[in-house]
């Protein structure tokens, strides 16, 4: 994981940028959606959106394993990473070969937003104003819609075996937010070791070596938790697990609300994790989901 102290600092450019490695998919599609594709040289394996402009760009590996070789031989100016999606010791390598990195890790989508601004202005290249503030007016009727029809309660899990989910310190959890969704694991810490998690074992105390620093954004929690936290909306990403109808089968036969009116739900995983311009289509697809029927 990329230092968090780094996320969305902006870049100390000497000149605008002109080659462009990105190692975050959602970036790659940003850019494009921002006519600043051009600009690309490289990107990883998973940068799949859009299809068609991306289908020959070099591929430099994936988010996790980079051929830091190969990025370096494409000389970029500079190279877009995640706290999240991209490891620390890829960065320290890029900076000991002298290439600038930009990590940029929103939180919420109001981070998102205002991420997409700095990008257009360390670019120089503003001719997509009109799309961002569009995204903006869809943020602040979505936003305004959810906090006057009331939010419903919302179960999103984002991996099986053991079941995960994410907090309230995440932007997916914005993403709810946003769109008329509580998810009712905002405040579940992930604890330590793995039994804590799932009810087995007593939890590490804060103090102990082996928990400070760590991560504990994305409890794993137990489908008994889910059947207390009794949600109105089951919603299924298809990454980075990919969820399908197996899986809705799961949740069906569990007493909650949301099997009872049979609002669960498979969706494009994308929506509620690709941070940048793809929360257009969140703004657009996800509020449907999360009416508050009468």
């Amino acid at each position: 994981m990329v230092e968090n102290d780094r996320a969305h600092r902006l870049p100390d450019l000497d000149a605008i940028p002109q080659r462009v490695v990105s190692l975050v998919p959602s970036l790659t599609e940003s850019l494009f959606h921002l006519d600043l594709g051009q600009c690309l040289v490289g990107v990883t394996e998973y940068c799949v959106h859009p299809a068609n402009s991306v289908e020959f760009l070099p591929k430099v590996g994936g988010t996790k394993n980079p051929d830091i070789d190969l990025i370096i031989s494409l000389q970029p100016d500079l190279v877009l990473v995640n706290d999240e999606e991209n490891r620390r010791e890829d960065a320290e390598a890029l900076q000991a070969a002298g290439i600038p990195f930009w990590v940029l890790s929103p939180r919420t989508v109001f981070d998102a937003l205002n991420m997409l601004w700095d990008i257009m202005n360390v670019f120089d290249h503003t001719v997509m104003v009109p799309r961002v503030r569009e995204i903006e007016r869809a943020y602040d009727y979505s936003l305004a819609a959810s906090t006057e029809s009331g939010r419903v309660s919302v179960f999103a899990p984002i991996w099986r075996d053991p079941w995960m989910t994410f907090n309230v310190q995440t932007y997916a959890h914005d993403v709810l937010w946003v769109c008329g969704g509580v998810n009712v694991f905002a405040e579940r810490e992930r604890q330590f070791p793995l039994g804590a998690d799932l009810g087995t074992a007593e939890p590490l105390p804060d103090d102990d070596p082996r928990v400070q620093g760590r991560d504990r954004r994305y409890p794993r929690i137990t489908l008994d938790e889910v059947v207390a936290a009794q949600p109105e909306v089951v919603l299924l990403p298809d990454e980075p697990y990919e969820f399908g109808p197996a899986d809705r089968d799961v949740f069906q036969v569990l007493d909650i609300p949301a099997a009872h009116s049979g609002r669960i739900h498979v969706i494009d995983g994308s929506l509620l994790t690709w941070h940048g311009t793809r929360v257009g289509f969140a703004l657009r697809d996800l509020p449907e989901l999360l009416v508050r029927e009468a």
